[in-house]
């Protein structure tokens, strides 16, 4: 199990990469790994969208242009799902924060727990190999010009998240682009790095 200073378990991990980096498939290797859930805002939302919530016809129109749903609304949703009890030893977020107002709220939320973020993995794929990914994936909101959109404002909005906990010491950065198992094993190893 990776461990950090003091012999502690990491368990309270953000996965940061581009859409389609495979954050996703990441997550649940690494929440089997330390045994604590994966908790993707992106399947959070499409769920509420499938089910016609009020929150789901809040967002719709806004995932359906790649555009990001505000900050206050994604916080609400997260700081909800954080209080559930499977995710109090720990959890692996995907998808959130998307941007430095949200890592600023998610402090927050996990100060009033009195927990933090003990580490953040960003995989880096190259831009080709994204779209690539993202077209093969067959969901009807994943067209080439949102595809791009979502790339745009990755890079406007989200990569900014890089330096900020890079400056924390907590980034840890990791090639993406090769098997799932070596991905997986290169995070598990990036775990336990200082």
């Amino acid at each position: 199990m990776a461990e950090v200073k003091g012999g502690l378990p990491v368990r309270r991990v953000i996965m940061l990469g581009a859409p389609g980096s495979g954050k996703g498939t990441q997550a649940l290797h690494l929440a089997e790994s330390l045994q604590v859930p994966a908790i993707s805002t992106g399947e959070m939302l499409r769920e509420a969208v499938a089910a016609g919530s009020e929150l789901g016809a809040r967002v719709e129109g806004v995932m359906a242009a790649g555009a990001l749903v505000a900050d206050d609304l994604m916080g609400e949703v997260v700081a909800s799902r954080l209080e559930r009890d499977d995710a109090r030893a720990g959890f692996i977020l995907d998808g959130y924060p998307r941007t430095t107002g949200q890592a600023e709220t998610l402090d927050g939320i996990l100060a009033r727990a009195g927990v933090k973020i003990e580490r953040v993995l960003l995989l880096e794929v190259p831009e080709a190999e994204l779209i690539r990914r993202a077209l093969g994936r067959g969901r009807a909101d994943d067209r080439e010009e949102v595809i791009r959109e979502r790339l745009r404002v990755y890079r406007e909005k989200t990569e900014p998240l890089i330096s900020f906990y890079r400056e924390r010491g907590l980034l840890a950065t990791v090639d993406g682009y090769q098997p799932v198992a070596t991905v997986t094993a290169a995070l598990i190893a990036a775990l336990g790095a200082d």
